[in-house]
């Protein structure tokens, strides 16, 4: 993950847009308030999709259980 200060971040925010989303590489914008993550679209629901299955009482188990499981 690379950090840039928020004033690079905006001359070239079409292009970090599009290396974000290829590279799947999310990128710190550094700001005198704050940081922030810039990443992927494909990469925040896939965040989400993990963070709602793992919140699902059971689910991490029942997982790990399919996994050990041979295939028939």
């Amino acid at each position: 993950m690379s950090d840039l200060p928020v004033s690079q971040a905006q001359d070239s925010l079409q292009q970090l847009i599009n290396e974000v989303s290829q590279s799947h590489k999310p990128v710190v914008i550094t700001g005198s308030s704050g940081n922030a993550v810039l990443l992927s679209e494909e990469d925040w629901s896939s965040i989400q999709e993990t963070l709602y299955l793992l919140s699902v009482p059971g689910m991490r188990e029942s997982i790990k259980e399919g996994l050990t499981t041979p295939n028939l």
